[in-house]
């Protein structure tokens, strides 16, 4: 009689929010065995997998290492983090002791417990202005927030603590993430759906030429997943090698929604880039991975769960 596989377990930090509720739906739906830790601060509850097993704990608190002694997970997915760009410039203290001393937690005590590899979500915020287009992971790094130099800091630590303690591991850099759960404080989609749903003015900072690529939940979700066994020591940009203007997503959003609303103009703001694409190449190589959906249905499939789950009973004729 064949001896039955164990199942691999996965922690997931960061398994309430909008990336890493995605990723434990893909890996229950495989089989894996699935710890969620998250401190709630932005996740919710209710996009947890049941499936999933959930601790309600911060990635800085030092009580964690028994949630690894008594799981023993065989690989760690990092996306717990503070992400707010604006955040971080106006709290860097914070900013800070969350995404690189809380990593460092995680990354010592996956060595400690025996993890096999870590997936740690990095940010496009690491590269800056751009000196060329598509942005590849060799383009020089001058992050203008506090964001993306906690971000690209933690890479390093990961380096360290790989070379050190010959721990598996692999980076992906992400471009602009969008889709369903995404908070509106998550990102320029959500927040266009979710103002022009509440009947309110959307807010353009700058002129609106500035350009971003934006990729959709599900294609990053892939990667992770792909990233469990593949690409081991690599630093991959995950993103769709296309760029949009700011203007003319607003403009695809307004032509989906069918409600014709005009956006309010204000300054640019402090740490935002003006144009960005992420070369994915490497990642497409690496990873046999490709971003697959159209940012059209992307936006159409982000825009049916905001009218559920924004304003219920009166959208559901999608």
């Amino acid at each position: 009689m064949a001896e039955k596989v164990k199942r691999l377990t996965v922690l997931v930090t960061g398994g309430a929010g909008f990336i890493g509720s995605h990723i434990i739906d893909s890996l229950t739906a495989q089989d894996f065995k699935v710890i969620c830790i998250d401190n709630l601060s932005t996740g919710r509850i209710e996009n947890i997998n049941k499936q999933a097993v959930f601790y309600k704990i911060d990635i800085c608190d030092s009580a964690i290492r028994h949630i690894f002694k008594d799981e023993k997970p065989n690989i760690v997915i990092h996306h717990a983090a503070q992400v707010n760009v604006q955040k971080s410039l106006t709290f860097p203290l914070d900013d800070a002791n969350t995404n690189i001393l809380g990593s460092i937690n995680i990354f010592e005590n996956c060595v400690r417990h025996g993890v096999k590899k870590v997936v740690y979500a990095s940010s496009a915020a690491i590269y800056g202005e751009p000196k060329y287009l598509g942005i590849d992971e060799q383009h020089p790094i001058y992050p203008q927030s506090c964001y993306g130099i906690s971000k690209y800091v933690t890479e390093h630590y990961l380096r360290v603590f790989g070379l050190k303690n010959k721990l598996k591991y692999t980076v992906l850099r992400y471009a602009n993430v969008y889709g369903p759960r995404q908070e509106e404080n998550g990102g320029v989609v959500s927040k266009f759906f979710l103002d022009i749903l509440a009947g309110n003015y959307p807010v353009i900072y700058g002129n609106g030429q500035q350009t971003r690529d934006f990729i959709y939940v599900m294609d990053v979700v892939n990667a992770n997943l792909q990233a469990i066994r593949l690409a081991n020591g690599k630093v991959l940009n995950i993103s769709t090698n296309k760029d949009i203007s700011i203007n003319d997503l607003y403009r695809k959003i307004i032509k989906i929604s069918n409600i014709n609303v005009k956006p309010i103009f204000k300054e640019k703001r402090e740490g935002d880039v003006s144009q960005s694409y992420l070369d994915n190449i490497r990642a497409e190589r690496e990873l046999k991975w490709k971003a697959i959906t159209s940012l059209e249905d992307g936006l159409q499939e982000t825009y049916k769960y905001y009218c559920t789950h924004v304003r219920g009973d009166f959208f559901n004729s999608f």
